[in-house]
């Protein structure tokens, strides 16, 4: 269940006597590394408590869908944009029956409205209520819907029945819903991802940097190891783990950036760009601490630094190559002009002008230009937006 960790998990408990199953499936999700959200609806409560399920997740149990504390903090559409998968376990006829004609009368429901994370269904309930025409019917325009069914099973049941309707084991749920995550689009093939800023030495102690965080990097780097990938991450200063499974290089300046990108580069099938690397570095670095002295005006003598993504993109075997574009006006006409000028396969571009997306958020929106497409993607996390990234990356690369 690796495919789990770092994952954002909204648990969603309806109301049914299998809702004391969702304890050890919360405790299961935490335990492979998930951060789990935990949503009740207000049945769910009569069977299970919200204390126990704050316990084992760790976080807050979300109730009620107007509650102003809840909104002042993670409020619904937040909690919808976070979400990596809603998952419901146990999943109510009843549930399964608003859910169908598009209810979105409590918190739960609402959510599986908003999101545009994958939503699943872990059916529990008596053998004849999953029998029932009307049942059947929901869950089949639940599929074509797209929302993936997990069971039921088929075995005793509460109520001294036997048949179809019984909720999956929590660790089949867990197994079942890790194994979604698993797109394989990538499998085989070798990725190289640059991230965060490069630092410019002017002495020992002061450096010319940028604001970047990292955080869509990493997000991307993490996305690629879900598609299958084997992901090297070239990294400058960043403040963040480095994801697990891949082979992180920490680099302070963009010529060691450039050197670790070109190492072993013949091996790389797909070269992604995403580090916002200084554009110029001082021609000198002072042996010592620079001294502030009675001038009121400082120069530097600066000269350009090494084009990583350039440099790449001219190789006689070059990666599919894909850049990135930081701008803060004109945004589609300077990406364009990148694209055909640095000689990419892709390039993604983004407003960094904007205080809600770009560097240091959470949240991103870009648009992804190609040489016959443009493409925009609108805000969502970056976790969610890498995820979209790698799948149009894989798409569009030699197969």
């Amino acid at each position: 269940m690796q495919r789990l960790t770092n994952r954002q998990i909204v648990l969603g408990i309806t109301g049914g006597i299998a809702a004391y199953k969702s304890a050890e499936l919360t405790r299961l999700l935490k335990g492979a590394g998930a951060d789990v959200q935990v949503v009740m609806t207000p049945a769910a409560v009569e069977f299970i408590t919200p204390l126990t399920l704050q316990a084992l997740s760790g976080n807050p149990v979300h109730l009620h869908l107007l509650d102003p504390e809840a909104e002042a903090g993670m409020g619904h559409i937040e909690l919808a944009k976070w979400a990596d998968m809603i998952l419901i376990a146990p999943a109510s006829a009843d549930f399964m029956a608003r859910l169908n004609s598009g209810h979105g009368n409590d918190l739960l429901s609402t959510l599986c409205l908003a999101t545009e994370a994958p939503v699943v269904l872990a059916p529990a309930m008596n053998q004849a209520m999953w029998r029932d025409p009307q049942t059947q019917a929901n869950a089949t325009s639940l599929q074509t819907k797209g929302i993936r069914l997990l069971g039921p099973g088929v075995g005793e049941q509460a109520c001294g029945d036997t048949g179809p309707g019984r909720m999956l084991d929590p660790l089949d749920i867990a197994s079942q819903a890790a194994a979604l995550f698993d797109r394989g689009l990538l499998t085989g093939k070798r990725v190289v991802i640059t991230a965060g800023p490069t630092r410019e030495a002017l002495d020992p102690v002061r450096y010319i940097s940028n604001h970047s965080s990292g955080k869509m990097g990493y997000a991307l780097a993490e996305a690629a190891i879900d598609a299958g990938a084997q992901v090297t991450l070239i990294s400058g200063p960043v403040n963040l783990p480095a994801p697990q499974r891949c082979q992180r290089v920490m680099v302070e300046s963009a010529e060691q950036m450039l050197a670790a990108s070109l190492e072993n580069i013949d091996q790389c099938d797909i070269f992604i760009a995403s580090a916002a690397v200084a554009d110029y570095r001082p021609s000198a670095v002072a042996e010592h601490k620079l001294k502030k002295g009675k001038e009121e005006i400082m120069e530097l003598h600066l000269i350009k630094n090494p084009d990583i993504v350039a440099t790449v993109a001219a190789l006689k075997n070059k990666p599919f190559t894909v850049g990135f574009a930081a701008e803060t006006r004109d945004v589609v006409h300077y990406a364009q002009d990148k694209l055909t000028r640095k000689k990419l396969d892709l390039i993604i571009a983004n407003d960094v002008s904007r205080s809600d997306i770009g560097f240091n958020s959470d949240d991103n929106a870009v648009t992804v230009v190609s040489h016959d497409q443009v493409q925009p993607l609108p805000l969502c996390s970056k976790r969610q937006l890498a995820a979209k990234l790698i799948d149009i990356i894989a798409a569009k690369q030699p197969r």
